[in-house]
C-alpha cells in the first residue's frame, strides 16, 4: 500500500488514507461489471426503437458491442495483474463470490479509465507523438543545459517531477543518467505506475483498449476498437550512478517541509502546476525547495482543477498574472515559447481538446 507513514500524520487522517486506498482498489476491482453493465444499457436502448430502425442499425452495432465486451474482458485482465497484491480485506469480494452491482460512484470508474488512457499516452508507441510535443522539449532542456556533465556528475544531479502521474517523465530523466524523484497524489496512477515499473517484463507485454468506452466522435469501429501495448520500453536498465524513486502524497504536504529547503537541482513541472488549489503556494515551495541557481522547468495549461467547487478553494491566475507573481517571488524567466499539444486523446478520433501549453523555465535568482 501506499499509505503515508510519516509520524506527524494523525490516527484519523491515516484512517482516511487507508479508506480513500481501499476505495480506489474497489474501483478497479469493479472496471469489468461496471463496463459490460454500460455495454449491457446500450443492448437495451436498442429495443427501444422502431423495428424499422433496429433492422438497418443492428448489423451495425451489435458486432461492435460484442467485440467491444470482448475488450472489457481482455483490460479487465490486465487491471487484476494491477492489483495483485494490493487487495485489501474491506475492498476485496469474499472468495467465489461476484459482485451484483457496481459499488463505486461513476467519477472514481471515470479516473478508472483515465488511467487506461494514460497507460496510451505515457507507455505505448501510440503515445509517442503527445511525448514527442510535451516530454521531449523538457528532455532537451536537461541535456542542453547539463551537457557538460558525465553519466556519474548528472547522478549527483537531484530532479523532482511533482504531478508524475504514471511515471514516463520522471524514467525518460533517469534514464539520461539523471537522478530523479516522481511525486503524485492519486493512488489511481501510483497504481498504475508501480505496475508499470515494476511488473512489466517485456516490452508491450500487455494490451488495452483505452477508447472502447465511449462510443462517440469515432470515425469508424477499427478507430474505436483499437488496441495498444504497453510498455513501449522496458524500465530496467537505468544508470548505476542515477537514482529513482516515487513517493506518495499532496505535494504541498511533502515537500513544503524545512529538510526540503535547497534540495533539488531541479523541479520539473508538466500538466501539473494547475492542479494546485492556491498556485503561489506552489511557487513558493519550488523556490524554497530548489538550490540557488536552480531550474524550474514548466510546461502545461491552466486547467485549474478546483475551480468552481463549492467547497473547495481556488485561486485562478492568468498567464500573464502567473509570470507575474513568479519573478516577484525571486525566478528569472527563460526560454518562453508557447507548444501546441493534445492530452492523451485517441489520434484517430474525430474529436482532440487542444491545449496552448506555456513553456519556461524560471531560474532561482
Amino acid at each position: 500500500m501506499f499509505i503515508n507513514d510519516d509520524p506527524a500524520i494523525s490516527d484519523a487522517d491515516r484512517v482516511l488514507e487507508i479508506q480513500h486506498f481501499e476505495n480506489v482498489v474497489r474501483a478497479f476491482q469493479n472496471y469489468r461489471l461496471h463496463s459490460l453493465t454500460a455495454m449491457a444499457k446500450r443492448r437495451r436502448d436498442m429495443t427501444k426503437i422502431p423495428h424499422e430502425h433496429l433492422e438497418l442499425v443492428t448489423p451495425l452495432l451489435e458486432p461492435k458491442l460484442s467485440a467491444a465486451e470482448e475488450c472489457v474482458r481482455k483490460n479487465a485482465a490486465v487491471v487484476s495483474v494491477l492489483l495483485e497484491g494490493h487487495d485489501t480485506e474491506a475492498s476485496a469480494p469474499a472468495k467465489g463470490q461476484a459482485y451484483r452491482e457496481s459499488r463505486v460512484a461513476e467519477s472514481d470508474m471515470d479516473k478508472v479509465r483515465s488511467t487506461l488512457r494514460q497507460f496510451a499516452r505515457d507507455w505505448s508507441s501510440e503515445g509517442r507523438l503527445e511525448r514527442q510535443l510535451t516530454y521531449d522539449p523538457i528532455l532537451a532542456e536537461l541535456e542542453q543545459r547539463f551537457s557538460h556533465l558525465d553519466e556519474a556528475q548528472r547522478g549527483n544531479l537531484h530532479i523532482l517531477v511533482p504531478g508524475a502521474g504514471l511515471g514516463r517523465l520522471a524514467f525518460d530523466i533517469v534514464k539520461r543518467g539523471f537522478s530523479c524523484q516522481g511525486n503524485e497524489f492519486s493512488f489511481y496512477m501510483l497504481l498504475g505506475s508501480h505496475f508499470i515499473l515494476n511488473r512489466a517484463t517485456e516490452v508491450n507485454q500487455f494490451e488495452l483498449y483505452p477508447w472502447i468506452h465511449s462510443f462517440s466522435n469515432h470515425l469508424n469501429a477499427s478507430a474505436q476498437l483499437n488496441a495498444v501495448r504497453i510498455p513501449d520500453v522496458l524500465t530496467n536498465g537505468i544508470p548505476s550512478t542515477a537514482e529513482f524513486s516515487m513517493v506518495a502524497g499532496d505535494f504541498t504536504e511533502v515537500y513544503g517541509t524545512s529538510d526540503n529547503e535547497g534540495a533539488w537541482d531541479v523541479i520539473v513541472t508538466c500538466f501539473f502546476i494547475d492542479t494546485a488549489k492556491n498556485i503561489v503556494d506552489y511557487i513558493d515551495i519550488m523556490h524554497r525547495a530548489l538550490k540557488p541557481n536552480g531550474l524550474w522547468i514548466n510546461l502545461g495549461p491552466l486547467l485549474y482543477h478546483w475551480e468552481g467547487m463549492e467547497n473547495e478553494m481556488s485561486i485562478e491566475l492568468t498567464l500573464e498574472e502567473l509570470k507575474y507573481v513568479v519573478r516577484k517571488k525571486g525566478f528569472r524567466l527563460e526560454n518562453e515559447k508557447t507548444i501546441r499539444t493534445p492530452y492523451a486523446s485517441n489520434a484517430l478520433a474525430m474529436l482532440k481538446y487542444m491545449y496552448d501549453c506555456d513553456y519556461f523555465v524560471a531560474v532561482k535568482e
